[in-house]
């Protein structure tokens, strides 16, 4: 018997699931014992107990609804309680500030794309359809037509970029601009991006697309291919899976607190639709346990962290997602009702991006108990912070 276990936790009910995990035939039957810090699991076989991270507490005595579902395990629903003080990732706002010197990293390969630039005005962007709104309102011309650019000084904050301007090039020695590709200017010759240069920015060393020129002097880089810290910080690389689903995670997190959005069709720089993902809750805890010597077919959502460490436990705060790929026309007509629904929300990221994000949900969903992997024909997927 492996012994291991599986926990979805809401930390603002205060509910969870833990499902352990489908046992052997010969184990059965089970004794399972809850203490508030740890399982039980007792069969004839042997005796394993599962221990649970500090943070995460288990109430016994609301422990009900057991049921075994064939291909996952026996399910439990319970009362969990949680620490409420977790911490999510820097938000861009709070690692770039005006008048404090940062470096700019490419997060790939750590090269250093912008050295120790200090900005005297750090400000955030309005929406992306701020100028589509202001005509809405405007019976006369839109006074607000000139595009925003940033002065020699100014960092502008985007929701999945930011704004700088490079009058001198000094300070970008880890970047280079380059042509698109003719066919890419030839398919896109009628879309948005035909007002803007015809150049983007790469990195020198692993030739990754950092992001774009916009216009004269002005470059703009996305928030998943750089890692910003203060000049006096250490520098850390960050394994590409868990920056990309951190960052996405956070933005996230922002826009459904911030404007009640729910909601996102993630489209690549090219203007193709790649993933239509729902937010379902930004309060989950996860926690895992592979127990002894796991096959390596069990669902595992933390595969990499546990695989060295077997009868420990992963805990992960991470927000909940339903999502449809929409490569290869794939949910096309679906695509096209939210690409005209207001309360739908487009964010735009390089489209290597969107195809790693769209492989991370994949991944995810594959490692869930088979139960939890659909709800009302989305797929269903967690991204850890």
């Amino acid at each position: 018997m492996e012994g291991g276990m599986f926990l979805e936790a809401r930390r603002r009910l205060q509910r969870g699931l833990l499902i352990v995990r489908e046992p052997n035939s010969g184990s059965l039957p089970l004794d399972i014992s809850v203490t508030p810090s740890s399982l039980k699991i007792k069969s004839c076989q042997a005796c394993t107990t599962i221990n649970l991270p500090a943070e995460v507490r288990i109430v016994p005595s609301y422990c009900r609804g057991i049921q075994y579902v064939a291909g996952d395990g026996l399910h439990v629903r319970l009362q969990v309680e949680s620490d409420s003080n977790a911490k999510l990732v820097s938000t861009l706002c709070e690692i770039l500030k005006a008048n404090e010197s940062c470096i700019f990293y490419c997060q790939t390969c750590g090269e250093m794309i912008i050295k120790d630039r200090t900005f005297l005005r750090v400000l955030p962007l309005p929406s992306e359809n701020w100028s589509a709104l202001v005509e809405e309102w405007c019976c006369h011309a839109n006074p607000f037509a000139t595009v925003l650019h940033p002065q020699s000084n100014d960092c502008f904050l985007g929701e999945t970029y930011f704004l700088v301007n490079s009058g001198y090039e000094a300070h970008v020695p880890g970047a280079e601009k380059v042509n698109w590709e003719t066919e890419h200017s030839a398919s896109q010759s009628g879309s948005a991006l035909k007002s803007k240069e015809n150049t983007r920015v790469i990195c020198k060393r692993c030739k990754t697309m950092l992001g774009e020129a916009v216009s004269s002097g002005i470059i703009k880089y996305y928030i998943t291919e750089m890692i910003i810290q203060p000049s006096e910080k250490r520098f850390v690389m960050i394994p590409r899976s868990q920056f990309v689903q951190s960052i996405i995670a956070q933005c996230l997190v922002e826009l459904s607190s911030c404007r009640s959005t729910f909601r996102f069709s993630i489209q690549g720089h090219d203007g193709k639709v790649y993933i239509l993902m729902w937010l379902l809750n930004v309060d989950t805890l996860l926690v895992e346990s592979l127990g002894n010597s796991a096959p390596s077919n069990v669902f595992t959502l933390f595969e990499d962290s546990l695989r060295s460490h077997a009868k420990s436990s992963g805990t992960w705060n991470a927000v909940k997602v339903l999502y449809h790929p929409c490569i290869k026309n794939r949910n096309k007509d679906l695509a096209d009702s939210w690409g005209n629904d207001i309360g739908v929300h487009s964010l735009i990221f390089p489209s290597k991006t969107c195809l790693e994000l769209l492989l991370i949900l994949s991944l995810s969903n594959a490692s869930l108990p088979p139960s939890l992997r659909c709800m009302n024909s989305f797929q269903v997927a967690f991204l850890k912070i």
